[in-house]
């Protein structure tokens, strides 16, 4: 029963505050990596950028964004420091069309484009010797990877997984996600996949997308009814959100796959907390923190102190519990 109760995550008082542990650590970035880009050419036509940096070691992860971020986003280059300084070399995947150049195609990425993460790891083994391949995903890029090793099981091309603040239920997110507290968070997020969808209008003009649709996007149900769902052969959201959400993979998980998620998480509602199925999986861990907002996880007011939750994902990669 990998339910792990007694965590050592214990934030200051403001960081309690479930919003401001949301947002601090993406108002300072104290972290200056040095990337080496590849570009990895697909199948399809299209192209995903990856963003390395090597110490030479002989492990590796594959750091995997949220919605709309990128390598560039603070808790991805807070996690390559501090893997890099604990000799893990590091390949944060920007998803299609998150590296600053638009994707080739109609279609980018989703929450369920497992795929995609296939063929970077493929690319890794056939370019690289490590001896350990692991994932680290955050947000949406945590239920990637948690979809990911649900769908693989056994085979599974690598030694662990660690997903933070996944939305384990993309329905439930997506709803909660209209809340009233939550809708500077939606503006947001909707802000660069409105802008997105009116560059795809542009490069597609025959295309099912058109200006007016564009321009009514309010919610995340309108923009993958409209965009996601078509352009990545779903029938609507429902069915992209039903068939995306990593939950129902974890029972098929059998490597050692940790979830780091707080219970105050804005975003998230009951469903996005997988504790029967963590229960009832001894690969599958969860760490169900009191406070820590969305991919927050702050205790102080210094950045560079605020490394909890690397060294919670450092600790698994290295031990697996």
């Amino acid at each position: 029963m990998p339910v792990l109760n007694h965590s050592t995550y214990q934030p200051s008082l403001l960081f309690k505050n479930k919003h401001f542990n949301t947002v601090y650590r993406t108002l300072f970035n104290k972290y200056a990596i040095p990337f080496d880009r590849q570009r990895l050419e697909l199948a399809d036509g299209d192209f995903i950028d990856l963003d390395i940096s090597s110490v030479n070691a002989d492990k590796v992860v594959i750091a995997i964004h949220g919605l709309e971020g990128s390598s560039a986003s603070t808790y991805i280059l807070s996690l390559t420091q501090i893997l890099n300084q604990h000799h893990f070399d590091v390949v944060a995947m920007n998803l299609r069309g998150c590296s600053g150049e638009p994707n080739r195609l109609l279609s980018s990425y989703h929450s369920g484009k497992t795929e995609d993460l296939e063929a970077v790891i493929q690319y890794i083994e056939q370019q690289y010797h490590y001896k350990e391949i692991h994932l680290v995903g955050y947000s949406l890029g945590g239920n990637l990877s948690l979809k990911y090793m649900g769908e693989k099981g056994k085979k599974a091309r690598v030694q662990s997984a660690v997903g933070v603040s996944v939305p384990c239920d993309l329905k439930t997110t997506a709803i909660q996600m209209n809340a009233w507290s939550n809708r500077l968070y939606l503006n947001r997020f909707l802000k660069t996949l409105v802008e997105k969808s009116f560059q795809k209008l542009t490069m597609f003009p025959d295309s099912f997308l058109t200006e007016e649709a564009i321009a009514s996007i309010k919610n995340f149900k309108d923009f993958d009814d409209l965009y996601t769902a078509p352009a990545h052969g779903f029938t609507d959201a429902e069915d992209y959100w039903r068939k995306s959400s990593c939950k129902q993979f974890i029972p098929e998980i059998n490597k050692p796959t940790l979830l780091i998620t707080s219970l105050d998480d804005p975003f998230f509602g009951d469903a996005c907390y997988p504790f029967t199925e963590a229960e009832e999986n001894d690969s599958f861990f969860m760490e169900a923190t009191n406070y820590g907002g969305h991919v927050g996880f702050g205790k102080y007011f210094n950045v560079l102190k605020n490394t909890w939750c690397e060294h919670r994902i450092l600790s698994f990669l290295t031990n697996q519990q």
